[in-house]
């Protein structure tokens, strides 16, 4: 979305140690600031690095943008009906109920999507505050906002969470 595009009651905010440094890998999540809600706005070449970049913002939200190691991993799979919208609040969903149950935190992220399944293998490590500090705790990921973009660059993914 262009900035003159952008809807008038959102402020968008891209804090430095999120964007400049994932820009470098030519896919990008920034954080999106909201009322009383924070989002991403996720970018990749294709749908599945959008995801990918997705969940990776997400987690910059948890962790305030800590290092995360990839110690353990976790195998996901998740049928769609090819609804990307609905996948996608699905995939961010799932990641959140195994880091509420698990107190797992991802950084690393390996997403398919065909027509019937998103398989990803999700690698990370146990939270631990001392090293990952204290981000914003998400309750829920919404449907407020929710956008999928293709354009000529790839895939631009808008989704707003609870906090």
């Amino acid at each position: 979305m262009d900035r003159e595009k952008k809807p008038p009651h959102l402020f968008f905010h891209v804090p430095p140690q999120y964007f400049y440094k994932r820009w470098l890998f030519e896919h990008v999540y920034e954080i999106i600031e909201h009322t009383a809600d924070v989002g991403i706005r996720a970018t990749g070449k294709n749908m599945e690095e959008a995801f990918a970049e997705a969940a990776r913002g997400m987690f910059a939200i948890i962790t305030n943008g800590s290092t995360i190691e990839s110690k353990v991993e976790r195998h996901i799979t998740i049928a769609h009906t090819g609804d990307m919208e609905l996948l996608v609040v699905d995939w961010l969903s799932e990641l959140l109920y195994i880091h509420d149950v698990e107190h797992l935190v991802f950084g690393d992220f390996s997403v398919s999507i065909d027509e019937k399944n998103l398989t990803a293998t999700a690698r990370g490590e146990t939270y631990d505050r001392k090293k990952h500090g204290y981000g914003v705790e998400i309750k829920a990921v919404t449907y407020h906002i929710l956008e999928i973009q293709t354009h000529k660059k790839g895939v631009t993914i808008n989704i707003l969470f609870d906090i």
